[in-house]
Parts: structure tokens; sequence; C-alpha cells
């Protein structure tokens, strides 16, 4: 395997890794905003100090698909 193909490679695996990590940080993130009991039911107990957590969710996002793209966009110029 050429160095480059394993930089490749290693790459590929942290942005599959990234997008993961993402995925289950929205997921925690959502759950624990909207909570399991009953409907909103973490967004009415302590109402006065519960924070929207989409604006964070989607600045997350928005790099994360930046990067993802950025990378892609790379590698299809290097060939």
């Amino acid at each position: 395997m050429t160095p480059q193909r394993a930089f490749h490679l290693s790459v590929s695996l942290t942005s599959v890794v990234l997008i993961v990590g993402v995925a289950i940080f929205n997921g925690l993130n959502l759950a624990e905003a909207y909570g399991s009991g009953a409907p909103y039911f973490s967004r009415t107990t302590n109402m006065d100090k519960w924070t929207d957590p989409l604006p964070a969710l989607y600045a997350t996002d928005a790099l994360t698909v930046g990067l993802t793209v950025g990378y892609f966009c790379w590698t299809r110029r290097a060939r």
C-alpha cells in the first residue's frame, strides 16, 4: 500500500467516525432536550432553564457536512 493510499484510507475512516459521532451527539442531545416521558417532558419540567438545542446541532451538522464535502472534493481532484 502506498503512503498516499494509506493516508486517504485513514482520512476516509476518520470521516466515517466523525459522521457516526455527530449522529450519536445529535441523538443524545435531542433525547435529552425533548425527553422520553410525556410530550416534551424535559422542556416543561425546568422551563426557565431550558434552551433549544437545535442551533448548536445545526452548526455541528453544517461543520461536519462542510468537512465531509471538502474531503470528497479534494479526493476527486487528487485522482
